[in-house]
């Protein structure tokens, strides 16, 4: 989990299946020594993960990602200039799984969109 390390969660609300979030990224912590020294960024694989720690906290248990029918890296996160990043994740049940849309942004700029399906 990356949640309380690699990121803290300062402000988060829940309706639904719905939860929005700010976090706090730890521009200290050990992966951004690799990726890259110098010139940080949130690796993608992260990003991922840090949406299915939401999608877990909305359906009130261990989720698995099935499909990814769409996940676009819009910009990179550099923690040192974006420390706060708003998470917003809708869930909804459905027959095949649990249907995600999920964003990762900052005022107006957006660093990932997805959808997919969980299970």
């Amino acid at each position: 989990m990356l949640a309380g390390n690699f990121y803290t969660i300062t402000e988060q609300t829940q309706e639904g299946g719905q939860i929005n979030a700010t976090i706090a990224l730890n521009a200290e912590h050990p992966i951004f020594g690799g990726h890259f020294p110098e010139q940080p960024v949130v690796p993608g694989v992260c990003m991922m993960q840090t949406i299915t720690e939401f999608v877990r906290t909305v359906a009130s248990r261990k989720v698995m990602l099935q499909k990814a029918s769409q996940m676009k890296f819009m910009n990179m996160i550099d923690p040192r200039q974006t420390p706060l990043v708003d998470v917003q994740v809708t869930c909804k049940d459905d027959e095949a799984g649990l249907k995600v849309t999920a964003v990762l942004k900052r005022e107006d700029k957006i660093f990932m969109k997805f959808q997919g399906l969980f299970k």
